[in-house]
């Protein structure tokens, strides 16, 4: 597995959104936390880019962490490497004593490792185990979830995590399968998601197994469930003047990430107030307008790069007691 093949997706600007934070004079060993390690291309930029900084790097999978811990390991003990999941983030700060940090980063999605160890079952385009589980010493993987869910309850998945239309056919086309053999490898969902789909549907928007392979890998590692309590506690573990950058790969992340950041930058005083009072104040200030694309030029680099979205807050002020 070549680590030369994996470039961080949007790295400048990541670095641009979290200098201030992370070069700010008041600090003189800030913490930054890279929320998602996978093979530490973010990692190794912020240590390289910020030498006074200490960074904190979690992943869940841990194969991730070995490839990486040898790519870091020139940095000694500036980096600090957890196995643990990013909604774990305030216990992992608890544990290592560290109150407040002034830099963090999340991207999102899958790593470039997972998508490129075929027998992970992540990609569509090769045929594999039906997987998918980020961190492989726990839960139960994509074919079990295919064999073993009521047709309704995978009908809403597909829907509501792959924003698929023809869910209802290919939830029938599986069920109707999986009777006959249980499903075990992706070539044989490719297939069958290809054979279920009416022609027109299979003209737009790429592979046509691309929404539902999306959808059972949120399911399987119950993304968007740890991403809703991810980013409020991120938020919550930022010092003042601290930043926060996040790279989501679809919609669905990207309107959890738009949510938190918007609630956190409102007014929240009961309108008619003449003065409003500190507790009602803004919490975060918005450092991005709306969500940032990568530049044509990277997506031409980058071909993973095209579907990102990037968004960056600053904390402002401390929450109430």
């Amino acid at each position: 597995m070549s680590q030369t093949r994996h470039v961080p997706v949007m790295l400048q600007r990541c670095l641009d959104l979290l200098a201030p934070a992370l070069q700010d004079p008041a600090h003189s060993e800030p913490v930054v936390v890279d929320c998602t390690l996978g093979l530490g291309g973010h990692s190794e930029a912020l240590l390289e880019a910020f030498p006074t900084a200490r960074l904190i790097a979690l992943d869940r999978d841990k194969e991730a962490l070995r490839l990486s811990g040898e790519r870091l390991a020139r940095f000694g003990d500036r980096a600090t490497l957890v196995h643990a999941v990013y909604d774990e983030l305030p216990d992992v700060l608890a544990r290592l004593g560290v109150p407040k940090v002034q830099g963090i980063l999340f991207d999102l999605g899958v790593s470039s490792m997972q998508l490129d160890e075929a027998d992970r079952g992540f990609a569509y385009a090769q045929d594999a185990p039906l997987d998918m589980r980020m961190d492989q010493s726990t839960g139960i993987g994509a074919a079990e979830v295919l064999n073993t869910y009521p047709p309704g309850e995978l009908v809403r998945i597909l829907r509501a995590y792959g924003e698929e239309k023809q869910a209802k056919r290919i939830v029938s086309a599986v069920v109707r399968e999986r009777e006959k053999e249980p499903f075990s490898n992706s070539a044989r969902l490719v297939e069958l998601i290809r054979d279920s789909l009416p022609q027109a549907a299979k003209r737009t928007g790429g592979n046509p197994a691309k929404r539902t392979f999306q959808a059972l890998r949120i399911e399987v590692n119950g993304e968007l469930s740890v991403l809703e309590q991810a980013i409020p506690a991120a938020v919550a573990s930022l010092a003042v003047g601290g930043r926060i950058a996040v790279l989501s790969y679809h919609s669905l992340e990207d309107r959890l990430v738009k949510q938190v950041f918007a609630a956190g930058a409102a007014n929240t005083a009961p309108p008619g107030l003449p003065v409003v009072p500190e507790r009602y104040q803004p919490r975060l200030k918005l450092l991005t307008r709306g969500a940032e694309l990568p530049t044509e030029d990277e997506i031409a680099e980058n071909r993973r790069a095209a579907p990102a979205r990037l968004r960056g807050a600053q904390r402002i002020r401390e929450d109430e007691r």
